[in-house]
């Protein structure tokens, strides 16, 4: 199972660390850390160093109840860091986050190789075009509404089922368009309680039956923090298991704040995995 960035295969059916790098002042664990090109620089250097097979850059918060972000903003947050990436670590196999379709096409002309898209195309229908245009892989979320309403959208008859179906349909639209290198993001903390997200988690292994690579965010997120009754700068060791566990289930690309913890538990897993 592999998935072309820019030219080079990558081999996702042996799991990989997607290094989350969120130039944004509000993100809810890293919001504000880098804010000038050197920190960036140093940021992702360390990741790189510690691991990760990609970089996935975020200028729009996604947080529950996040303040909107404008696309020119977004554009002026996200583009300049793109390509000092590319140009500083050409090595680097860069993702973009975003949900607009035309803040992925500059920072795919500056030499990002995957876009990382909450919505699935819905909040841009020029998405997919653009996405089918550059043929880069293309990671579709399940998300309802926005980050401003999401919270507000959690009824659910079943759970599971409804998000396969989400996918099924999501999925066909990208295939229509041509779109071939498809990863599916369930979206822990999307409209969706912590409940929910424990309920995700344990039919995690049923997003199998789409036949695709699949990503994993949990990193720090609140169906760890407020379990735990701890903060998100406390929630490594918690990230860390429930890693472990979207492992067993299947997961191939873990997202993640901690890039080195999230290596050391592929390669201790794979360990175990490994017949």
């Amino acid at each position: 199972m592999t998935i072309n960035c820019n030219g080079q295969l990558i081999d996702v059916s042996i799991p990989k660390v997607m290094g989350i790098l969120n130039v944004t002042p509000d993100s809810f664990f890293d919001g504000g850390r880098y804010t000038n090109d050197r920190e960036v620089l140093l940021r992702v250097e360390q990741m790189l160093t510690d691991g990760a097979t990609f970089i996935d850059v975020g200028g729009y918060s996604s947080k529950p109840n996040a303040a909107a972000v404008s696309v020119q903003e977004e554009k002026a947050r996200t583009i300049p860091v793109v390509a000092s990436i590319v140009q500083h670590f050409p090595e680097a196999i860069v993702s973009i986050d975003t949900f607009r379709s035309d803040v992925a096409q500059l920072c795919l002309d500056q030499g990002a190789a995957i876009v990382n898209d909450i919505s699935a195309g819905l909040l841009d229908p020029l998405m997919f075009k653009i996405v089918a245009n550059y043929q880069v892989p293309y990671i579709m979320m399940h998300m309802k509404g926005t980050p401003q309403s999401m919270s507000t959208l959690t009824q659910y008859d079943d759970l599971v089922k409804e998000i396969l179906l989400y996918f099924s349909e999501r999925i066909a639209a990208a295939r229509s368009l041509g779109i071939s290198d498809l990863i599916v993001d369930p979206g822990f903390g999307f409209a969706k309680t912590i409940d929910q997200n424990f309920e995700l988690l344990r039919h995690l292994d049923l997003f199998k039956s789409l036949e695709l690579p699949f990503l994993v965010g949990v990193s720090r997120k609140s169906m760890i923090h407020k379990t735990l009754q701890i903060s998100p700068e406390e929630a490594l060791n918690g990230t860390t298991v429930l890693n472990t566990l979207a492992l067993e289930k299947g997961a191939t690309i873990l997202r993640v704040h901690d890039v080195k913890e999230a290596v050391e538990t592929i390669k201790l897993w794979e360990k175990v995995s490994i017949q």
